[in-house]
């Protein structure tokens, strides 16, 4: 069966460079274009179900496609962002200068490594990468086959794309995860492979990407 993985729309702490997490932060205007872009793109698509990420810019990424095809979105939080604990919240400057070190763990892409505890307990990459691959696998495993819909965070794009591709989870990221670009994923019931990656011709112009490829996305 195939996924089609999406990447929720631009917001506002993506322009800024402000760290989201699980921060429920709204689409900007320019998310809210590339939302109704990315439904008129997917019209054609027929696809069993639409998922996404209980956050509100994953959530009003779907919609346009799900209006389309008349179908209600599937909300389910283990598809959201990590969690960065007190990163949430911040600049990335201001990371750098409050909690040096785990900033620094954060560049190296540290699997163990928590960070300071905020509004919310902090996951690790490794706890989030299983997260990630773990819900994706588990909602892949209700359709045997046919097409699924999923929107959720830059994060778990990539999580799952080293899953496909067997890259290791700390080794430096050198592939995009653009705002509302439509990522084609296979499910052989045991595995995903990748059939198209980053496929943003819908667009009028690039979504932005956030985060550097030397840090994971967020």
């Amino acid at each position: 069966m195939e996924i089609l993985l999406i990447r929720h729309g631009e917001t506002d702490w993506n322009r800024l460079r402000r760290m989201q997490g699980h921060v429920d932060t709204p689409l900007n205007e320019e998310g809210l274009r590339q939302a109704r872009a990315l439904g008129l793109a997917l019209a054609a698509e027929k696809p069993d179900a639409i998922y996404a990420s209980d956050l509100m810019r994953a959530r009003m990424t779907a919609q346009p496609a799900a209006d389309a095809h008349q179908m209600d979105v599937r909300l389910d939080a283990d598809l959201r962002e990590r969690c960065y604990g007190a990163f949430e919240g911040l600049m990335y400057e201001e990371i750098t200068q409050r909690y040096p070190e785990d900033f620094a763990a954060w560049h190296a892409r540290d699997l163990h490594r928590r960070f300071p505890a905020g509004e919310r307990e902090a996951e690790t990459l490794q706890e989030f990468h299983h997260r990630s691959v773990t819900v994706l696998e588990r909602i892949a495993r209700r359709h045997s086959q046919g097409r699924i819909i999923v929107v959720t965070h830059g994060g778990v794009l990539d999580c799952v794309y080293r899953e496909a591709t067997g890259m290791p989870v700390n080794a430096r990221r050198d592939f995009e995860t653009i705002n509302a670009a439509i990522n084609r994923l296979r499910w052989d019931g045991s595995r995903f492979t990748v059939e198209q990656w980053a496929d943003m011709s819908h667009l009028e112009a690039a979504g932005l990407d956030e985060i550097d490829r030397t840090h994971p996305a967020a």
